[in-house]
């Protein structure tokens, strides 16, 4: 099933400044909020949504993606919506655009909810040929990560009593005041590690390496990045693991030159060939592909082969090969040759003569964007 646009999800326009972004996600996350549709899988469902939503248009470089590229930015190595945003990753990181709504924090399906945190991100670099960008590719790739030993046990923290926050009461001129601030104890989280192995750092954490798969959409262009969620290191005491980014980068083809969705190559033919017609066959990025050269070609002439080019990332069509015919004029001659060429000076036959038809460089450039 389609994805629904984030800028219809969120009932706002394309240009909606990030206020309006804000205010948008917040009405929506409040009236679907899981405290009040207890139960409702449905209105779970628009909460994630609403916040998978918020994630990226509140980003401006997310946001800039996405306005080129689409829900394919993101969904190509796990992405939004896969698995990757939870509940507990709404409330930790954007339980500050309630507010009060709920009485003060997140209530967390009745009761204070602790802060729930999240690991830290990994970042790791893949090199693609262009003929995987233009087929799209799984990669299979080495990653070391911290995991959380798996017998590692926790107790509540005495400080601020398992609640994460640590209160304070001080008398003012105003009267009593009472400020809450995080526990500087267990970090927030309520909890300190009562027992770790001997092998694992103080956190608790091993170091280990694990083989990750990264589906590769076609399309994608150097630079980019993609997420695959819950690949970054583990975070502590009922966290949620951080996530792989992978930045994306293209090897320079030997004869293809991409530009946007299209492709450009250069042929050269000689002149015989150009006076006489050919046949070449070239190398495309999804096959071999032969040419047929008519008698008379000029040079500059661009052939354009629909669709061979990169599919748009987006999914919705493909771009163009564009051939560049040039024709090679050699820069010595032997004598035979040479006394060939200087008849053929004075021979009429051989003087341009540049048809109506023929267009100009000017109008081949434009030939090329349309």
């Amino acid at each position: 099933m389609a994805k629904q646009d984030y800028y219809e999800l969120l009932g706002v326009s394309r240009t909606a400044s990030p206020s309006e972004i804000k205010k948008a996600y917040r009405k929506m996350a409040i009236k679907y909020h899981p405290d009040k549709n207890p139960g409702d899988k449905s209105a779970e469902d628009k909460f994630k949504a609403a916040a998978e939503a918020y994630e990226v248009l509140s980003d401006a470089d997310k946001r800039g993606r996405y306005d080129q590229f689409g829900h394919q930015a993101f969904e190509g190595a796990g992405g939004f919506g896969s698995g990757g945003m939870n509940v507990e990753d709404i409330f930790s990181q954007f339980g500050d655009i309630f507010g009060n709504a709920f009485g003060g924090g997140f209530s967390g399906f009745g009761g204070q909810r602790q802060r729930v945190f999240k690991g830290s991100n990994l970042r790791i670099r893949v090199k693609l040929s262009l003929e995987e960008v233009a087929n799209g590719v799984e990669k299979k790739v080495k990653v070391r990560r911290k995991k959380l030993a798996d017998d590692v046990t926790y107790k509540k923290c005495s400080a601020c009593n398992g609640t994460g926050q640590v209160t304070r009461v001080t008398n003012t001129i105003l009267g009593r005041m009472q400020t809450a601030s995080t526990c500087n104890i267990c970090g927030g989280s309520g909890q300190i590690i009562d027992y770790r192995p001997s092998n694992s750092d103080t956190n608790g954490f091993l170091s280990t390496e694990e083989t990750v798969s990264i589906k590769i959409p076609a399309g994608v262009e150097d630079g980019m990045q993609l997420k695959v969620a819950g690949k970054g290191n583990d975070a502590p005491a009922n966290g949620v693991s951080g996530d792989l980014i992978v930045a994306i980068t293209v090897a320079p083809h030997p004869h293809l030159q991409r530009e946007g969705d299209n492709l450009h190559y250069e042929m050269y033919i000689s002149i015989p060939e150009a006076i006489l017609g050919t046949s070449a066959e070239i190398k495309t990025v999804t096959g071999r592909v032969r040419l047929k050269i008519e008698a008379g070609v000029q040079s500059g002439k661009i052939l354009r082969l629909r669709g061979k080019g990169i599919p748009n990332i987006d999914g919705y069509n493909k771009g163009d090969l564009l051939v560049h015919i040039n024709v090679w004029t050699p820069k010595t001659l032997n004598k035979e040759q040479k006394t060939f060429f200087e008849k053929m000076k004075k021979n009429d036959h051989f003087k341009p003569k540049p048809e109506t038809t023929d267009k100009s460089f000017f109008d081949k450039v434009k030939d090329m964007f349309s």
